[in-house]
């Protein structure tokens, strides 16, 4: 039972349940940049490149001539889809940079933790670091006064 307690423990850490309703959106971010890349980018590439539609660039390699991948998949061909591993290349630059984007975005909003107070000074006789509070040097004994703190 031990064990269930455990797990339970860990799936309900904050990190996790964040964890998983990112995997969600990321899921739902892909479908959206896939189809932003299938319908919207990639038919103007299209028509530069000379064809209507990019995804049906493909090579047979049986050597024969198919109008489009789903034909020469019917009939059992195998083929390079080099037009398909574009567009995905292309989807992948597209949500690696978005992921970028919201990853720089979110750590400009972290607060940036403030610097502690100093808890260490430097001895003036033997520069050795000695608490701020003491009265006397650890390392030389000379008594000491008020000096510059520095953060350790």
């Amino acid at each position: 039972m031990a064990i269930f307690k455990e797990f339970k423990e860990f799936a309900l850490k904050g990190s996790v349940i964040d964890l998983a309703v990112g995997v969600v959106i990321g899921a739902a971010f892909g479908t959206v940049v896939k189809s932003f890349t299938d319908d919207i980018l990639m038919p103007p590439i299209g028509l530069l490149t000379g064809r209507h539609d990019f995804t049906n660039s493909f090579v047979a390699l049986d050597g024969k001539h198919y109008e489009t991948l789903a034909q020469a998949k019917t009939a059992g061909a195998a083929t390079l889809n080099y037009g398909l591993f574009v567009n995905t290349l292309i989807t992948f630059a597209i949500v690696a940079f978005a992921i970028f984007l919201v990853v720089k975005w979110f750590n400009r909003l972290k607060k940036q933790p403030q610097p502690s107070a100093p808890s260490v000074r430097d001895c003036p006789e033997c520069l050795s670091p000695i608490p701020i509070e003491a009265k006397r040097c650890k390392f030389c004994t000379s008594p000491v006064g008020a000096t510059r703190a520095v953060s350790g």
